[in-house]
């Protein structure tokens, strides 16, 4: 197993500890095969993490004129340095974590609650980010690494 040459970053990190409750910030995260995010809400086997990229997340606040923070995307990671788009199947390396892509993370309603037309503007090329399973117990820090695994 390789790793790509050049690593993103973890830049922020979120988790969830009620339905429909805050998205609170914090430094690390504790991820398992079993429970997805330890002390997370959901508990969904498919979908245990979610992730997306800075870059795509500032330049939809460009075009939309927004400033709204990423932590209201209600995703759990913020990536930066790492494409999302057209990921499914490949091992993301983050920090101590291994994560398998299972897809595109469609965007809600929600968004536009954020910013009108932010939902539409997340549809096109998996803009709204990528969730993944866990494949180890590990460890997830704000700043850690970031890498794709090649084969």
């Amino acid at each position: 197993m390789k790793l790509a040459p050049y690593p993103g970053r973890v830049e922020g990190m979120w988790l969830k500890r009620s339905h429909r409750g805050p998205m609170d910030a914090v430094g690390e995260i504790r991820v398992s095969p079993d429970a997805g995010i330890v002390g997370g809400v959901d508990r969904s086997r498919r979908r245990q993490i979610t992730l997306i990229e800075r870059e795509v997340w500032d330049r939809l606040m460009r075009k939309l004129g927004g400033s709204a923070d990423p932590s209201a995307r209600r995703a759990n990671l913020l990536l930066t340095g790492i494409r999302l788009p057209n990921t499914r199947g490949r091992i993301l390396r983050v920090g101590e974590a291994r994560l398998a892509i299972g897809g595109e993370l469609t965007p809600c309603e929600r968004m536009d609650e954020v910013l009108p037309g932010l939902r539409s503007a997340m549809r096109p090329d998996w803009n709204g980010g990528v969730f993944a399973q866990v494949l180890h117990d590990a460890v997830i820090r704000v700043g850690d690494d970031a890498e794709w695994e090649t084969s």
